[in-house]
């Protein structure tokens, strides 16, 4: 536990600071920063070399930072997160409160809620949606493991979170878009 506390403090001081993450998720190792830090979401974007109208996702740790980015949400984005039996990511119509370069071209963010202790005790104490994208130059296969992330990426954050390094991660989550007229439609399984 002190190791994720130790850990937690560290990534949130470069966070705190416009600084760009690699860290592990409920899913794979991802590149993260401050969801609200259009300066530090544009760093990610051209370590990635990925361009600005493919957005990337957030994370939160529950309900209230759900609402703080989502003033509308379907009433199913919730009974789809009760059913979901892998990590979900949604994609939802009019987000407000995070970085403009973060918004897809169609005004909607995906966002995912999670219970993994490092990434939720991060957010929880940053009290703001972290940037999340995977560990990869853009059009590269996605890392399953901290071994197969290119020295490129390791290189080019401010800091590397030093737990699960020996993990082989999950696959990436689902991703279901949902809009305000309750259209459902399954992005990746």
């Amino acid at each position: 536990m002190e190791d994720i506390n130790k850990e937690v403090h560290e990534a949130f001081e470069v966070i705190k600071n416009g600084g760009i993450i690699l860290y592990p998720t409920d899913t794979v190792w991802g590149l993260g920063c401050d969801a609200t830090n259009e300066e530090a979401v544009k760093k990610i974007y051209d370590l990635k070399k990925r361009a600005e109208s493919k957005s990337m996702i957030v994370l939160v740790n529950g309900d209230r930072l759900l609402y703080n980015v989502f003033k509308n949400i379907p009433s199913v984005a919730f009974d789809i997160l009760d059913c979901a039996e892998k990590p979900t990511t949604l994609v939802l119509d009019q987000p407000t409160n995070v970085a403009k370069n973060l918004i897809a071209e169609d005004n909607s963010l995906g966002i995912r809620i999670v219970n993994a202790p490092f990434v939720y005790k991060l957010v929880e104490r940053m009290k703001r949606p972290l940037v999340s994208t995977s560990a990869n130059i853009s059009g590269e296969p996605t890392p399953t493991q901290f071994s197969e992330i290119s020295q490129e990426i390791i290189n080019g954050v401010d800091y590397v979170v030093k737990l699960d390094q020996t993990k082989i991660c999950k696959k990436s989550s689902t991703v279901i878009k949902l809009t305000n007229d309750a259209q459902v439609k399954i992005l990746r399984k």
